[in-house]
């Protein structure tokens, strides 16, 4: 992936002063920087150049901005800066392929360059997929989603040619190109340290977005590693403002912490906590660390249910996150402000259009193998003994754990088996896709009583297991074998002490085991059960995955050198899986070790294993599944990679050699030619019938030859394109990088290959080699790279033994050969033994006993009389037969171990014989001698008399017996004992002593060469019985037998020669021994035989070691120092330096004579493989072991022809400490002379070289280096500018008050005159010292310096106090040439400046008299804007318009007002180049103490310079002219420091809340300064705006201490952090860095001048201290430097002057000066740094620091910084009226209504207010009339909101938070008997306040901005417009996330200062006062009251407007029923009264 620009043009490119610009472009992307051509005098250019920027593998992401800088062309001094801008990178991010651009240009500070325009074309190759909404800023993508969204951490995005198109190529008209598409690339995560460390993880949680629910209160609650911190609850938003920081530390190691998982979780704090998750979203700490600079920045987080993945989006939250480890620089988290407009979807931390959908991960676990024993075997001992169990059980209970993103699955339990079939499907739940990375599956051992224990653990990263793009894949894994990794195999009661390699931690050292697993993944669904049994059908389905093939592992051992371990014979172990493991008792025996050997002295220190022409081998035969097809495309891949590495190396040796251009071009050429060709080479295919693959090999296969052929394409295309050597390295080590990402086989299930060195039965070292890396193929390209080739391996202790135990020494360096193949290609490993012979030996051993001293094989002691070494098994010489298609060739016969052979002084030049003489006495009598054994050794061994004991041959005596007196012993040396059997000798003699002996000792040393030594021992051999005698069989065995041995034994050996070579050489024996066991009878049928490589002779050679010197050594001693000595290693022989005393730079000049070295093997594979030597450096102790100081390796040149002319070049070679860092380097040589076979015979002539060149000259009896090996030397010059020391610390008690310094170069030493007392001055009175020294001429050899102080003291005493040590001179190397020039600003020196200027002749030209006349109108201007910067501008204007944060300082830039240089890091540190201010005089630490003490003791400092340049080789010639001459004065200078800070940023809490109260402490010298009284409470990015003024004696205080301290109430005040600035340096540079030059000269103000010195004079002081002629002014506009002339005039053409700006002669030496390189006005950024966490920053501090002599004069006034102060405001409120409110009750008369009221709040403030209850709305209408006034403090500037308030009831201080101006309105349901239910919300910011409509049928949800992202909403600033009126939507949120309108209000918005609010009083509500304006009850309609309170109204309109009618029907039905009652009633009597009356 690539991003390519464009330069087309530029347009009105500003000219200089005197002519036209010669402009060129340069591009700044992602810290690359690239360069257009340069064209001359053009003010309209045209380039028409491509830029290409190659992106690493990393998307685009929406913040990227491309910086386009316009620069001046200057042929001397600094190119100008004409004008930049930054080109935004959001639309290519979100799918556009290219962009056209004209972008105008600011100048540097930030002004609009009228006209001023570059044209870009911008082509972006973005990966295949890419929607148009993509996240650039996604990390990566997860594999298998059609929106090609991968896992950031291991897959990255990199051009990748799938398909060509024709693209035409910009600015060249018909010229067309192919145009690629991309594809993703995985990008693999390095193997992590497993050394803990300190780590400190920063989360930001800024704010959320369209957080789920309604009325809620959120909470964001952020779990890292699990510790768990939350922020504040904000109340009643979904859009909730958080802005807070949260620190986590750790102590821990990267492989533990990556993998642990970042939560965040946002709760609804209101709800019951089991159901108050609204969303989480969740990923690896790992994700965070593999990002660019390891952070994130304000990234959006999807939130999502985890219980529930198909619930959709839960809410956006907005975070940044980074992971800082020891010396990470901290990312400035950028301010937070609120955007409703911001595109969240372009920002999110996954692709646009990626849902998270429900996945499965389902893990297919169908059983393992190899399990170790993991349970005692004690119970079933007690069982066996009782008679109760006689099965044998397996001792391990093992079942299997899958983890990932924080779930986990168990499988079952397989009790008492270590072979389990599971058998299971583990199903994990996840989101998809996944912000974590790897899978863990684990296999444990259950325990019923005690903590199960792991057995072992792998990861499977996802990245390898899936891929992305168009034809990406789900992760799929299997069906294949994994491999378990740990502690050794052998089980022991006691505690494991490798355990943690069984948890992954660290590298594995045995193999444990493997297990057949499957994954897949399932999209769309949630598994329904965790835990499934696998069908029966899928069990057999996987059955042919398990077809084995037999394999043999051959390994053949050349030398073991370097054994430390002598206690016991050493062999060496090779295994494969569990085959050939020998202390397995549960693993058959086999031929998988070298034989018992005893190490032998190799002459200095080390030991070596005695093989001579026998070199063991070992063989065994295995059986695995054939994935051959997997592991030679990989090893194809790696011969690709090892070539090119070689080759790159070659061209980077080129390079370095400063070849033509040329002749580099050929080297590349070659290299990309030999790459095309090899990336041609096919891939292994699957074989059917033999291979068994699954779909991940199919996918991996298309994968890696899609890949392949696409690097084919670019590298053909960088052969044809390439024109920039350097940019072509760079393509070349890219094409290298990816090579090595595709070099990674996810599905290697064969066991890596594992050597293991044993002592006796104890694990002593390993060597883990990839089963891959030598394995053999048919076809050479597949085989590995080691596949039979002899390699040097250096053995490793397990696990942190090295480290626990100190040990820094190599265990062992073996050479040896290793081969792996299939069983029907063995023969291609006998083929390849062309030096030597292959041969088998039948091997046992007769065992025998001493009884009453005769030996005998009775009952020899428990073993048979015919054994293996152990003892174990009985080997009878007649129960042997040879395997079938073997036959024997000879007899038995006796073969003794070399390693008896040897005497015990073999190896030693020099040898101390000693003798014990014995006496004894009975009771009262005196002391004779003893009778019996008068001479003895220490062992009690009967030796012969002194005298009588012979001198070996070869040896000589140094001196006569003397008697040892440097025991515990009296004056004559006898030492006293009650029996001599019983030991416990003491000095003193008793009455009851009955022995007495004492030692005799004397030198002898050696004569012999090692030849006739050997060919004596050979004699020897034949000689010799064979046996080894031993005190017990289990002991150490010996050659020579002494009295106390009971044991004896030999080996007997018997040769066999195989007829068939396919034959298998395992013995078939026959046990008829009724006595043995089964499994005795089972060891013994299974006997392996040995094998040896024979070699017919071994080849003489002699090394010759050049050790020159070496640098920057480690100090070994608490003085500082060291005494050095170099011991070097090579093969059989080791030899060490001379011991240099006292130095940390030793200079040896000494050439080591390694003679006679026999190496076996044909002298043609030597030169190409030559043995390493590897040279260890030690400290020298009297007392004591000598320290490590570190080790390295080299290899020498060899030359099998002494005439061969080559020479060895002297290199530095890097020295590592036992901690594998950096402790020096050696500058040394070596070459390996062959001697001719010829020269030399074996007997009577010894090998004395002299067919070889001549030795090298012989100084004081040491070999030095010869010429034409050293250096070449010349006269050199050294100037040493000792300027004085500082801050040192006492040395033993006292103080160091009269130091001077020693200088050491090349063994020359210089000193200063002693400091007369450094509590005065400091500085020394002669600080120039002058070196006239021979040095080399190459820059490689250019020697350090050591500089020592010493201290004078009392009685004439100096002791060393401190040191410091110069890696090399050479950066200070002066050019004498350009010394005329140094000393001339460079800008004032411009070619051709006086033809382009009037010569000075009259003021006419140089004089602007317009100044005059056009002065006042000018300064009308300016008055008319005085009243503006009065009262709008202040200087933290001029702070945010410098810090960019343009938001805060309104329109100043647009007003042209000076601004800052604004510095992200400290000054000296800054982009300016300052170099530290460290151009006059430099600061070297001093140091004092060992290396191994945990911080290095720093007691001081020196200030000094060099200068380094040759001198004529003539020293009659005149010596040229000093360079340092010039000096300031030494002595003490007064001077007043300001000290101005202004802020703190993400500050580290001290607080248990997470918060800190800060405040300032200065410290200089001794006094101190602080705003203690003034602390910030609870904040972690205060805002000081404080000033300190303090006066200080330069150089005595120099040191400036700017702490930040937590104030505590009641316990002392923590410090946070500190920094430290250097003053002296910054009042002694060139630079000028005492106080910054503003922009403009004025006089009073905001912008007063506030230096001691006026511009004109620093102009005048900067001339002479640079010998520059002038300044000459002429008038008040114009003055001449050296040959340039400057015109006020040109600096004023267009800039308005402020109403105090100074005199016009000022203001132009002001404008002089900042063309000079001087330091300008400046805010820098300090780093903050606690001792407690050392290399972690604990935030950060702007300031800045200014220094005024007193001589100069007194200072201007301080500048005022005082942090702004927030305006009250008031907002008032009028509800007017409420529309379609959603009725959200029933009446019980069935009506629909709501009893509606508003509340009202501005968020944060939660002075919460509401309106009365419109009772009874049956339309949705609320009637209010109702004002809310809500008074606050808000800041304009900033556009926020400043309220205090606390925390809690208890908390001492109020926290100041600012919070964005919102309004939150809330529309509600009334209800009297149970809680108010909510309707809906409206959330406004007043300062983007969507604009009312006038019309409620005009409102609706898109007046809000946050609704839809494309929806562009006009907004007004209320604080802008004072009033709005109009309806405004309120909405509530559906479960599903979805916003419905639920009311509109009517509302009027009004904004008061509180000048306004007093001169127009309103009351809330109705309230008194009443008015502006005055608000009248409203007119509600009669429906509208509250029933209770009501009847009447109640009756009326509830109860009869509902049911008049049945009233009025009831009524008249009951009138009815009474009539016909009283009809009824009176109609009988009526009647009757009726007919009587008639």
């Amino acid at each position: 992936m690539s991003l390519d620009v464009f330069v087309v043009s530029a347009a009105n490119v500003p000219k200089e002063r005197f002519g036209k610009s010669d402009p060129y472009v340069q591009i700044v992307f992602q810290g690359q920087k690239k360069k257009t051509e340069v064209i001359k005098d053009e003010e309209n250019p045209t380039w028409n150049q491509r830029l290409d920027f190659d992106l690493g593998g990393q998307a685009l992401q929406p913040s990227d901005q491309l910086v386009v800088n316009l620069f001046d062309y200057e042929k001397i001094g600094r190119n100008k800066l004409l004008g930049t801008c930054n080109v935004p990178m959001g639309n290519l991010s979100q799918g556009k392929d290219s962009l056209e651009v004209s972008p105008g240009l600011t100048d540097s500070n930030q002004r609009p360059l009228q006209g001023v325009t570059v044209t870009l074309k911008i082509h972006y190759k973005a990966p295949p997929g890419a929607v148009k909404k993509q996240s650039s800023g996604t990390v990566g993508s997860q594999p298998g989603m059609d929106e090609t969204d991968a896992d950031e951490e291991q897959i990255e995005d990199i051009e990748e040619e799938e398909e060509e198109e024709v693209e035409q190529v910009p600015g060249q008209p018909g010229k067309t190109r192919k145009k690629k598409k991309t594809h993703k690339r995985r990008k693999i995560r390095g193997k992590l340290s497993s050394k803990p460390q300190d780590f400190q993880i920063r989360i930001k949680v800024i704010e959320g977005r369209q957080i789920q629910g309604s009325n809620i209160k959120p909470v964001c609650r952020v779990t890292v590693n699990h510790q768990t911190k939350q922020t504040r609850i904000k109340k009643g938003t979904n859009s909730p403002f958080w802005n807070q920081v949260f620190f986590y530390n750790f102590h821990t190691s990267p492989a533990d912490l990556f993998d642990e998982i970042i939560d965040f979780q946002v709760f609804d704090s209101k709800r019951l906590r089991s159901d108050s998750l609204i969303g989480s979203f969740k990923m690896d700490i790992g994700i965070v660390h593999d990002e660019r600079g390891h952070t994130f920045q304000h990234k959006w987080l999807l939130l999502g249910d985890p219980e529930d993945p198909m619930a959709g989006a839960k809410g956006y939250l907005k975070v940044s996150a980074t992971v800082l480890g020891p010396g990470d620089v901290a990312p400035d988290f950028k301010p937070a402000v609120q955007d409703d407009s911001e595109d969240m979807e372009a920002n999110l931390l996954r692709p646009a259009g990626v849902t998270l959908r429900p996945a499965t991960f389902s893990v297919r676990l169908y059983g393992a193998e190899d399990v170790p024993r993991m349970d005692s075997a004690m119970m079933q001992g007690v069982k066996k003994f009782f008679g109760v169990g006689t099965v044998q059980k397996e001792l391990v209970d093992p079942y299997a754990t899958v983890s990932f993103a924080g779930k986990e699955v168990k499988s079952k339990i397989m009790y008492q088996c270590d072979h389990p079939e599971w058998n299971q499907e583990l199903r994990l739940g996840l989101r998809f896709p996944s912000m974590c990375e790897r899978i863990r599956l684990q296999v444990l051992d259950w325990d019923r009583l005690t903590e199960d224990d792991i057995v072992g653990t792998t990861f499977i990263p996802l990245s390898l297991i899936s891929s992305s793009g168009d034809n990406g894949f789900l992760p799929t894994f299997g069906p294949t074998h994994i491999n378990f990794y740990g502690s050794p195999r052998e089980y022991s009661e006691l505690p494991d002490e490798y355990e943690a390699l069984n948890m992954g931690k660290g590298e594995g050292v045995a193999y444990r085991g493997r297990a057949l697993v499957e994954i897949k993944t399932v999209i769309g669904e949630l598994p329904d059960q965790v835990i499934d049994d696998i069908h029966n059908d899928d069990v057999l389905r996987v059955q042919k995955f398990l077809r084995r093939r037999k394999y043999k592992l051959h390994a053949a051992f050349l030398s073991a050198t370097m054994v430390s371990e002598v206690d016991a014979p050493v062999e060496f172990e090779v295994s494969i899986g569990n085959y050939g493991n020998k202390l397995d008792e549960s693993v058959p025996p086999c031929s998988s070790t070298t034989q018992p050997t005893n190490p032998v002295f190799d002459g200095c220190h080390y030991y070596f294993l005695p093989w001579g022409e026998t070199k063991p081998c070992t063989v065994i035969d295995c059986h695995w599944e054939d994935i051959s097809f997997r592991l030679e495309a990989v090893n194809l891949i790696n011969s690709i990679i090892d070539k090119l590495e070689v080759n790159v190396a070659k061209v980077r040796v080129a390079e370095q050699s400063r070849l033509e251009a040329p002749q580099i071009a050929q080297v590349i050429i070659s290299t990309l030619d030999e790459l095309a060709a090899d990336l041609s080479k096919p891939f292994p295919q699957v074989i059917e019938g033999q291979h068994q693959s699954n779909d991940l090999d199919r996918l991996i296969s298309e994968y890696r030859q899609q890949e392949i052929s696409n690097l084919k394409d670019e590298v053909l295309r960088l052969r044809e394109n390439a024109t920039v050597i350097v940019d072509a390295i760079s393509e070349i080590e890219g094409f290298l990088a990816s090579l090595k990402t595709l070099a990674v086989e996810p599905q290697n299930s064969m066991p890596d290959v594992i050597i293991w060195m044993l002592s006796g039965n104890d694990r002593i070292a390993y060597y883990r080699i990839p089963a891959a890396d030598v394995l053999f193929s048919a076809t050479p390209d597949y085989c590995g790279r080691n596949c039979g080739k002899l390699q040097t391996i250096t053995m490793k202790y397990p696990g942190n033994k090295a480290e626990k135990e100190n040990k820094p020494e190599i265990p062992a360096m073996v050479r040896a050969k290793i081969w792996l193949g299939l069983d029907k290609h063995e023969h291609e490993w006998h083929e390849m033994q062309t030096e030597g012979e292959l041969s088998v030996f039948a091997e046992t051993y007769e065992n025998q006993v001493s009884m009453i001293g005769n030996w005998t094989n009775r009952a020899p002691m428990g073993r048979p009389k015919w054994s293996d070494n152990s003892g174990k098994v009985k080997l009878t010489k007649e129960k042997f037969n040879p395997p079938p298609g073997w036959r024997w060739e000879a007899e038995w016969y006796i073969s003794p171990e070399l390693s008896m052979l040897y005497d015990k002084d073999a190896g030693h030049k020099e040898f101390l014989e000693d003798v014990y003489e014995h006496a004894l006495r009975v009771p009262g009598m005196a002391w004779h001698q003893f009778p019996q054994k008068p001479w003895s050794d220490v062992k009690g061994d009967e030796m012969p008399a002194r005298d009588d004991i012979e001198l070996p041959e070869g040896w000589k005596w140094d001196d006569a017996w003397q008697v040892d007196l440097n025991r515990a012993v009296d004056e004559e040396g006898w030492e006293y004992a009650v029996e001599a059997t019983l030991g416990g000798y003491g000095p003193v003699e008793k009455t009851y002593h009955m022995c007495r002996r004492r030692r005799w000792l004397r030198q002898r040393s050696v004569l012999l060469t090692a030849k006739k030594k050997v060919e004596k021992e050979k004699s020897a051999k034949d000689a010799q019985e064979g046996w080894e005698y031993a005190i017990l069989f289990n002991q150490k065995f010996h050659a020579k037998e002494h009295r106390i041995d009971l044991c004896r034994r030999r080996r007997w050996h018997r040769k066999m020669v195989a007829d068939s070579p396919s034959a298998t050489c395992f013995f078939q024996m026959q046990d008829d021994d009724k006595d043995s066991d089964d499994e005795d009878k089972y060891k013994a049928a299974l006997t392996a035989p040995r094998m040896f490589l024979t070699y017919p002779g071994a080849h003489k050679y002699q090394l010759r070691a050049y050790i020159y010197q070496a640098r920057d050594l480690i100090a070994g001693d608490d003085t500082g120092l060291s005494d050095p000595f170099a011991r070097v290693s090579f093969l059989t022989q080791s030899q060490q330096t001379e011991k240099l005393k006292k130095t940390l730079c030793p200079m040896w000049d000494q050439t080591l004579l390694f003679e006679e070295i026999e190496i076996h093997g044909d002298p043609r594979v030597i030169v190409q493989q030559p043995p390493p030597l590897v040279i260890e450096l030690f400290d020298h102790d009297r007392l004591g072991s000598d320290e490590f100081l570190g080790r390295t390796m080299g290899h020498p040149i060899v030359k099998l022809d002494p005439a061969d002319p080559r020479l060895p070049r002297l290199a530095w070679y890097e020295i590592k400490t036992k901690k594998n860092e950096y402790g020096g380097e050696l500058l040394a040589a070596f070459e390996l002379y062959k001697f001719p076979e010829e020269v030399f015979d074996p007997i009577e002539e010894p090998l004395t070289g002299k067919d070889l060149p001549f030795l090298p000259p012989n100084r004081d009896g040491v070999f030095i280096v010869p010429n034409g090996i050293r250096p070449v030397m010349q006269r050199t010059g050294i100037e040493v500018l000792a300027w004085g020391v500082r801050n040192m610390k006492k040395f033993q008690l006292a103080n160091v008050t009269s130091p001077s310094l020693e200088f050491e170069v090349s063994g020359q030493v210089m000193k200063t005159n002693k400091i007369k007392n450094t509590k005065r001055n400091p500085n020394f009175d002669e600080p120039l010292l002058f070196y006239d020294i021979m040095l080399p001429k190459e820059e490689l050899y250019m020697p350090p310096l050591n500089i020592k102080i010493r201290d004078h003291r009392q009685f004439g005493r100096q002791p060393t106090v401190g040191i410091a040590v110069l890696k090399s001179l050479e950066s200070f190397r002066a050019d004498l040439s350009k010394l005329d020039t140094d000393n001339i600003p460079l800008s004032l020196l411009t070619a051709g400046m006086d033809t382009a200027v009037t010569p000075v002749n009259g003021a006419d030209h140089v004089i602007d008299m317009a100044v005059e006349e056009d002065e006042t109108g000018t300064l009308k201007k300016v008055l008319k804007k005085k009243d503006i910067i009065a009262e709008d501008i202040d200087w933290w204007s001029k702070y945010y318009a410098s810090t960019g944060e343009l938001d805060k300082c309104r329109h100043y830039i647009e007003k042209g007002f000076d601004v800052m240089q604004f510095y992200k890091t400290e000054l000296e540190k800054g982009e300016d180049d300052f170099n530290s201010f460290s151009d006059f005089c430099q600061t070297f630490p001093l140091m004092r103490g060992s290396a191994d003490e945990e911080e290095s003791d720093v007691i001081g400092e020196f200030k000094g310079s060099f200068k380094v340049y040759p001198l004529p080789g003539d020293p009659n010639l005149p010596l040229p002219t000093k360079i340092l001459s010039s000096l300031p004065e030494s002595g003490p200078e007064q001077c007043i420091v300001r000290v101005y800070v202004i802020k703190a940023i993400d500050l580290q809490p001290n607080d248990p809340s997470g918060l800190a109260d800060p405040y300032i402490q200065v410290e200089l010298g001794k006094k101190k300064k602080d705003n203690r009284d003034d602390y910030v409470p609870n904040s972690l990015s205060p805002v000081f705006g404080s000033i300190f003024e303090l006066e200080a004696t330069l150089p005595v205080e120099k040191d400036l201490s700017i702490k930040i301290k937590d104030y505590d109430f009641l316990s002392s005040d923590d410090t946070i952090g500190e920094t430290t600035i250097d003053l002296e340096n910054r009042y002694l540079t060139k630079y000028r860095a005492t106080c910054g030059l503003p922009q403009s000269y004025s006089t009073g103000g905001i912008f007063q001048w506030r230096d001691s010195q006026k511009p004109k004079e620093i102009l005048e002081d900067f001339c002479k201290k640079n010998s520059i002629d002038g300044p000459h002014f002429y008038g008040n506009n114009g003055v001449k430097i050296a040959n340039r002339v400057f015109n006020l005039g040109d600096f004023e053409k267009s800039k308005t002057l402020l109403p105090d700006a100074g005199p016009p002669e000022e203001r132009l030496a002001l404008y002089v000066l900042h063309n000079l390189p001087l330091v300008k006005e400046h805010l820098e950024t300090r780093p903050l740094y606690n001792p407690l966490q050392p290399g972690i920053e604990q935030g950060k501090i702007q300031m800045w620091v200014d220094v005024f002599p007193k001589s100069m004069g007194p200072p201007g006034p301080p500048v005022e910084i005082t942090p702004r102060k927030a305006k009250c405001y008031e907002l008032r409120c009028i509800i007017w009226n409420t529309k379609d409110v959603i009725l959200d009750e029933e009446s019980i008369t069935g009506e629909a209504m709501s009893d509606i009221y508003v509340k009202g709040w501005i968020a944060g403030v939660n002075d919460k207010q509401k309106t009365d209850v419109h009772y009874r709305s049956l339309d949705g209408e609320g009637n209010f009339n109702w004002r809310m006034v809500f008074p606050f403090d808000y800041m304009p500037a900033e556009q926020c909101i400043v309220h205090k308030k606390k925390e809690h009831f208890w908390s001492l201080d109020e926290t100041e938070q600012r919070i964005p101006p919102k309004f939150v309105v809330q529309i509600w349901d009334n209800d009297k008997f149970s809680a108010d239910d909510f309707l809906g919300t409206l959330e406004v910011n007043l300062d983007s306040l969507p604009v009312p409509v006038k019309k409620s049928r005009q409102c609706n949800l898109q007046q809000l901005p946050d609704v839809d992202v494309d929806n562009k909403v006009k907004t007004i600033s209320l604080f802008e417009a004072k009033r709005a009126y109009g309806y405004l939507p309120c909405f509530g949120t559906a479960e599903d996330g979805t916003r419905t309108l639920t009311g509109k209000v009517e509302i009027e918005l009004e904004i008061l200062t509180k000048e306004e609010a007093g001169q127009r009083p309103a009351g809330q509500g109705q309230e008194e006062p009443n008015m502006n304006p005055h608000l009248d009850p409203p007119k509600r309609p009669e429906t509208s009251f509250l029933w209770f309170t009501s009847p009447w109204k109640t009756l009326k309109f509830i109860i009869w407007r509902n049911y008049k009618w049945y009233f009025i029907g009831g009524f008249i039905l009951i009138l009815l029923i009474l009539l016909i009652i009283l009809f009824i009633y009176s109609f009988p009597g009526e009647a009757m009264t009726k007919i009587f009356s008639k």
